[in-house]
């Protein structure tokens, strides 16, 4: 086995723990949840599943650094390899009981994102991708995982757009550059978060963007888009996970986008 399946394979590990954590506290009454600085809501399921991935890359990967998004940068945050946490991504749905929430890891190595896992455990979904290993999906309609694909759509005209909302966009000056894309679209729907970019992976959207958004809302995602044949870019058109804002296309229609969504 290569090193990059041996990480997916470790990811994959990490995520059937995550989602034993999360599904036993989703939708608990006695759920305790605490206001961040930031005013976001975090859960105790959000700072559980980061303690164990912690604990557990500790053990058997303690040359490699960890990002998270509760618990911050580990020591040698610096190191070629380091693995980013966003223990449960749509945490303001997890605590009012929507299902549309997802766990995601992925491992960064040398600045480019080689291993991305998206577990989506209440919605019964999982998305994962290796760096030349291909994107693929389980959804429990089939018994054997399916390889993703980008869509072939080829104008605007024929395409679905998926965003998390109007947040954000206004804030930076680009909600008329949203509203300009939507209207040349097919299609508009809010799915919301890691969903967005896992539509488009799956070939059922063919763009998803988000104004303002974290490293570790997007590493996973951006494999596992570009693994499945697409593009993921900042707004500015950099490939990057860390640009703090994103937009993942089926490739065909990625400069047209960024055309009127671009900064």
């Amino acid at each position: 086995m290569s090193g990059a399946a041996e990480d997916l394979e470790l990811a994959l590990e990490l995520a059937d723990v995550a989602d034993a954590i999360t599904l036993a506290r989703f939708r608990a009454a006695d759920l305790v949840v605490e206001t961040k600085p930031d005013l976001t809501p975090v859960s105790e399921a959000d700072t559980a599943v980061e303690r164990a991935v912690r604990d557990r890359l500790a053990a058997v990967r303690p040359g490699d650094s960890i990002l998270g998004e509760e618990y911050g940068a580990s020591e040698g945050f610096e190191r070629e390899r380091r693995w980013i946490v966003d223990p449960i991504d749509g945490t303001k749905n997890y605590v009012r009981g929507i299902p549309v929430w997802a766990t995601l890891l992925a491992l960064q190595e040398g600045g480019r994102v080689t291993v991305g896992v998206a577990s989506a455990p209440a919605l019964g979904r999982r998305w994962w991708a290796g760096q030349g290993l291909g994107a693929f999906g389980a959804d429990g309609l089939s018994s054997e995982p399916r390889r993703l694909r980008v869509s072939a759509v080829r104008a605007l005209e024929d395409a679905q757009l998926c965003i998390s909302g109007f947040d954000g966009w206004d804030e930076r000056g680009g909600l008329e550059g949203l509203l300009a894309l939507g209207r040349r679209c097919w299609r508009t729907r809010g799915f919301g978060d890691f969903w967005n970019y896992m539509l488009v992976a799956e070939g059922v959207a063919e763009i998803g963007c988000e104004a303002i958004v974290s490293l570790w809302d997007l590493a996973a995602p951006q494999v596992i888009v570009e693994e499945a044949g697409g593009r993921f870019t900042d707004l500015g058109g950099v490939p990057t996970p860390d640009g703090g804002d994103a937009l993942a296309t089926n490739g065909l229609l990625h400069e047209e986008a960024l055309a009127l969504v671009g900064r």
